[in-house]
């Protein structure tokens, strides 16, 4: 049977799953192998099933949490004393006969685990129905392999009930080597306050209240101190219906795995800590201007036009300036880069083409442009033929001049004819050089603006498929892995556990309501 809370949790595990995948090289080695066993370890933890919850009592040397240990299994099991200091290996009690799939996945040894027999516990032995209750080797021991134990095994569990005594419950080893790294996870944790019985009945309350103090300034907001005594027996039925209601809640297991998810999901967002607005368009017209001052586009194109308008000349487009490339290139890495963390930035600069590339790429393209410096077709036309009108003008011209003076006898009006004919001529002449001139100019222009608009629509699309579209996949990704890890942090909240209120098992659930209103009631509390 799987519930709509375990649904989600897989859900969650594969988005956070894919964000690893996504984010990839880009993580540091810490937040990249806490995502990593996050996910295999909730992974597996669902794969093996959550009809069993998984308890481990955890705290520090002399805490009594053996003892405790014991006392709710009514077993006499777990190591206590002077031989606690020579195990590092986990002890497990199991209110299950198919728990032991689970207790080779935990890593606990075959000796040192117990299937707990209903004879102990009566009428009450379906209440622990699925419990697998496991004791840690002490988290503060002189012995470096009992905190990797702890370590180890923390993130496996379902429920962590953290044992603590009078003496030592505010030390710092405690709560900032664990008790702050559990933030997130309180619907799956218990602080039981141990040995108790030392304590005056005047200062019990001051001493709960004084811990819980201490809970809120790690961050744990609402978790459940419950005060207890092994050796008395005082408070060790509470323990117990906590035990209870942890068994009863089905979603317990998913609900720890759920917090494991939260923590790698915090640590992955902490290496992609803000949305990135970049747009490619607008970060290629900031540095297209740069690019093509430093290939001298624009003096080409200038040369260009004086080429066509004078009529000779044959300029060439120089190779680009490699500093100014290398220098464009740093500018654009450093603005798209700004917000991310050193990975990305690294792989953003590794994704975009390097300056010797990129000078490459932009030189084939601006050889592409076509400096065309021929004049218009007319030109050499209008050439000749203002030249023989300026002749014969001037011919014409001459002609008239020496025929009004009488140096040159003509009859009748020709010598009139003769003169004006020479200077339309000559006119014409100079319409048409006129016109060869403004049609040069005018062609200039327009091939020095085609050599621009050609080198700069060359430069833009280098700078998009070298650095626009790389930068691109980048931050896309990087935007990615961000909506998976907050997805992977959307988990519904449990409230606390308190052993106050008993959660309906999944076999109540399951049966026949004896009216409405009692069915009613118990598909609220399983929500």
């Amino acid at each position: 049977m799987t519930t709509s809370h375990d649904a989600t949790v897989r859900a969650r595990t594969e988005d956070l799953a894919e964000a690893l995948a996504l984010a990839g090289a880009r993580l540091d080695g810490v937040t990249a192998q806490r995502v990593s066993t996050a996910v295999e370890g909730v992974r597996q933890r669902l794969a093996l099933g959550v009809d069993h919850t998984v308890v481990a009592f955890a705290g520090g040397t002399g805490s009594g949490k053996s003892s405790l240990f014991n006392k709710i299994s009514r077993l006499t099991f777990a190591d206590v004393g002077v031989k606690r200091p020579t195990t590092a290996r986990v002890t497990a009690c199991s209110w299950s006969d198919e728990s032991e799939p689970l207790l080779d996945w935990i890593g606990v040894d075959r000796e040192r685990r117990i299937t707990h027999s209903e004879d102990l516990e009566g009428d009450g032995a379906q209440a622990l129905q699925g419990l697998v209750l496991l004791d840690l080797p002490d988290h503060d021991s002189v012995e470096p392999a009992h905190r990797e134990v702890v370590d180890r095994v923390l993130p496996l569990v379902d429920l962590l009930v953290w044992v603590v005594d009078p003496q030592k419950y505010a030390d710092d080893a405690l709560h900032s080597g664990y008790l702050r790294e559990q933030v997130g996870s309180e619907s799956s944790m218990v602080v039981v306050l141990n040995q108790v019985d030392a304590v005056p009945d005047t200062q019990r309350d001051n001493l709960v209240e004084d811990l819980g103090r201490l809970l809120a300034d790690d961050g744990l907001d609402g978790v459940h101190v419950q005060p207890a005594s092994a050796r008395t027996g005082e408070g060790i039925s509470a323990v117990r219906e906590i035990l209870e209601e942890a068994c009863g809640r089905r979603s317990v297991a998913a609900g720890r795995a759920a917090a494991e998810l939260d923590g790698a999901a915090r640590a992955l967002l902490s290496q992609t800590p803000s949305d990135v607005p970049w747009q490619l368009d607008a970060a290629v017209d900031r540095e297209l201007e740069p690019v093509v001052e430093a290939t001298g586009l624009d003096a080409v194109a200038s040369q260009v036009g004086a080429a066509v308008r004078n009529g000779y000349g044959m300029p060439e487009l120089p190779v680009p300036d490699r500093d100014a490339i290398a220098l464009s290139r740093a500018r654009w890495l450093t603005r798209a880069g700004a917000a991310l963390r050193p990975g990305w930035q690294r792989s953003l600069a590794e994704s975009t083409a390097g300056a010797d590339r990129l000078r490459s790429a932009v030189t084939a393209a601006l050889r592409d442009v076509d400096l065309d410096v021929r004049g218009p077709s007319s030109s050499r036309a209008l050439w000749r033929a203002s030249w023989v009108c300026a002749g014969l003008g001037v011919v014409l011209g001459v002609l008239g001049v020496l025929a009004l003076t009488d140096v040159l006898p003509l009859d009748g009006p020709w010598d009139l004819v003769v003169t004006v004919g020479g200077v339309v001529l000559l006119v014409v002449a100079a319409v048409l050089a006129v016109t060869r001139v403004v049609m040069r100019r005018r062609l200039a222009g327009q091939r020095t603006a085609a050599v621009a608009a050609a080198g700069r629509a060359g430069i833009r699309e280098v700078l998009v498929e070298l650095l626009g579209e790389p930068t691109r996949r980048v931050l896309t990704e990087h935007r990615r892995v961000r909506e998976l890890a907050t997805s992977a942090r959307e988990m519904p909240a449990s409230r606390p556990l308190t052993g106050a209120v008993q959660i309906p098992t999944v076999a109540e659930i399951s049966a026949p309501s004896t009216g409405p209103a009692d069915g009613e009631d118990r598909a609220t509390a399983s929500t």
